[in-house]
């Protein structure tokens, strides 16, 4: 398995960010227009349709189609984890593709506190589709993600400062 990671100094504190990212609008608002992002369903933990917080067991079923060429490709996507110790300067949460391209797709997303700045760490634990050969070459897989991550972290900061 190959990681990917990648972090950004934003100019807001910590809870605004936090709250940003912990709903499914900062989802929308932070992937890049190329991957013709398309939310199809979020249920919560107890079965709640659109909840206003992405929570522990929250179900995110969307469909993207990178740069408007290939198929719709079906993603779903779990809320494993999500703790957050706002008095202690430090928030994450997990996420992780249960259906779509990836074998493997672990999202975890980090939050700290630095003085009136946040930290945002972006760590992806994945595995590129392709068996064996998609094993092999997973570590080139950051050529993919970095315009997508840098895209996220300038979209961060625009938002929030």
């Amino acid at each position: 398995m190959s990681t990917y990671r990648r972090r950004v100094r934003v100019d807001a504190p910590l809870d605004e960010v936090w709250k940003f990212h912990s709903r499914i609008e900062g989802l929308e608002a932070l992937t890049p227009g190329f991957m013709n992002l398309r939310v199809d369903r979020v249920t919560g933990s107890d079965g709640e349709p659109d909840p206003e917080v992405l929570a522990t067991g929250t179900t995110i079923e969307m469909s993207m189609r990178p740069f408007g060429v290939a198929p719709r490709q079906r993603w779903v996507s779990r809320i494993e984890e999500r703790e957050a110790d706002l008095d202690a300067g430090r928030a994450t949460f997990v996420d992780t593709m249960t259906e779509g391209p990836f074998p493997t797709w672990q999202h975890t997303h980090r939050f700290y506190e630095s003085g009136d700045q946040t930290v945002v760490d972006d760590e992806v634990r994945y595995e590129l589709p392709g068996g064996p050969v998609g094993r092999a070459v997973s570590p080139l897989g950051w050529i993919g993600f970095e315009p997508m991550f840098r895209y996220r972290h300038r979209r961060t900061r625009e938002l929030l400062e």
